[in-house]
């Protein structure tokens, strides 16, 4: 394995006045083409022949989306839904068959495939919510037999997680059941891997037009918590803090949270505590592939902690803070994931600590897809993975402190695409790798784009945000 050693190795951690940059203009990111669409199906096709697949059935719901979003470029918003793509594509009678509950119908045109005529779709009610209709549908035998799919073919399934045995599903059961029925039981297995395995998950190494979606996503993430930071104030209610947000309908990858106060868990939603200084704070905006969260203490400076919270920026916030410069820095092509695991478990031990989940994650539509980073993992980092800079630090004594959003690993091809075809993005992320080194003293690997305005911008007292914390 390839030993890290960090750039600058960050041990000199600093409180310093900064002017929040500010990255403009706001990014408008045309939609996904059906050609790309028509390049993953393609891909899937040559991935199921490989393992021997006939069919592929891909499963959606409202919280289970992300598959067949990335496959079809709909997410089913109110029921569930089902993608049928065949290993063989001969003409127009094989292009990928979806079904949908009655809801979902009107939605279809959302789908560039389906607006272009490469989308079969039938309307199968047993989605549909509970009541309604469900008189004009054939049968899902009868369906599923007209797609081709017969005694001893071999179906892949894709839920949203993959398990230890292929025969572990957890797609509901009358799906399930109605394809063992026609196959054998033996012959459905999973196929969810081929989405969100690390090591080569079709969503796992992003394309240019993925990447430019989550950077606009990003953006406009990162400048509603730049807008929640600046509004803390004493008095002020924590659902209130969310208003500044300007929430326009964006999907959401995860539900938004802020909080504050004594005794509040994480993930809280607000509850009309008011902000109190000395009380910790925290919150996370998060739209499709982006999820910005911030965590510090409601304070003007460590004078304002409560006493057993003294000592927090020497002995937790900054030693956190060079941790994650040295993470950044670690983002190369090649590294091991166990390596950057070790660095960061080494420098941030769980004692005092508390990191319990892995040290970065991947993201995608969904706030987590999978992780390269876990102990004794040999997958390599890859050009095309969408990181977040998700290392979760608790203590009971400290709290916590967070420098959480989105990172991109591209190589010198993928970045030259990102910057022919979506030059405001790429000039953008330029120029915060530029504002990183410049004025924070973190300077990223080459092949490393924040995709967030607030990379690398942590004020560990909210109460005077323009104090931040630096590479000395």
């Amino acid at each position: 394995m390839q030993t890290i050693v960090p750039e600058n190795a960050p041990e000199n951690v600093v409180l310093k006045p900064i002017t929040w940059p500010h990255f403009d203009p706001q990014p408008i990111i045309s939609e996904i083409t059906c050609e790309e669409l028509e390049q993953r199906i393609e891909r899937l096709r040559i991935a199921m022949r490989e393992r021997g697949l006939t069919h592929l059935l891909i499963y959606g719901d409202r919280e289970h989306f992300a598959n067949l979003m990335w496959a079809c470029h709909l997410d089913p918003r109110f029921e569930e839904a089902l993608l049928v793509v065949r290993a063989d594509a001969a003409g127009d009678s094989t292009a990928p068959l979806l079904l949908v509950g009655n809801e979902c119908q009107s939605y279809l045109p959302v789908s560039p495939l389906f607006r272009s005529g490469k989308l079969r779709t039938e309307r199968y009610q047993t989605f549909s919510l509970l009541d309604q209709p469900r008189n004009a549908s054939r049968s899902l035998q009868t369906i599923l037999g007209d797609e081709g799919i017969s005694a001893g073919d071999r179906v892949g399934c894709v839920g949203f997680k993959y398990y230890e045995s292929e025969f572990a599903l957890d797609l509901p059961a009358y799906l399930v059941d109605a394809l063992r029925q026609i196959v054998g039981a033996d012959q459905v297995v999973s196929a969810t891997d081929l989405f969100l395995h690390p090591a080569y998950g079709f969503r796992t190494r992003c394309s240019a037009w993925e990447i430019a979606y989550f950077e606009a996503s990003n953006w406009k993430a990162s400048e509603a918590m730049r807008r929640v930071i600046f509004a803390v104030k004493e008095g002020i209610a924590d659902g209130d803090l969310l208003n500044e947000v300007h929430y326009d309908g964006t999907p959401l990858s995860c539900h938004m949270t802020c909080k504050t106060g004594p005794n509040r868990i994480s993930l809280a939603s607000p509850r009309g505590d008011l902000v109190q200084k000395g009380y910790p704070w925290s919150a996370n905006i998060a739209f499709w592939g982006s999820n910005v969260c911030r965590a510090g203490w409601v304070a003007h400076d460590e004078s304002d902690l409560p006493q057993h919270a003294h000592g927090y920026l020497q002995h937790f916030a900054k030693p956190y803070y060079a941790a994650m410069a040295a993470w950044l820095q670690s983002l190369r092509i090649g590294i091991a994931g166990a390596e950057i695991y070790e660095m960061v478990h080494a420098r941030l031990p769980f004692e005092t600590f508390g990191i319990f989940l892995n040290p970065g994650h991947l993201i995608h539509y969904d706030e987590w897809t999978s992780s390269p980073i876990f102990q004794g993992s040999t997958i390599p980092i890859a050009s095309g993975m969408v990181f977040q800079s998700d290392i979760i630090p608790s203590s009971k004594q400290y709290f916590s402190s967070r420098m959480e959003e989105g990172y991109v690993v591209a190589d010198a091809a993928l970045q030259a695409e990102i910057q022919t075809r979506f030059p405001g993005c790429f000039s953008r992320c330029m120029s915060r790798r530029q504002f990183m080194a410049q004025t924070l003293g973190i300077a990223l690997p080459a092949e490393v784009l924040p995709l967030s305005n607030i990379c690398g911008i942590v004020a560990p007292f909210v109460l005077n945000p323009q104090q931040v914390l630096a590479l000395g």
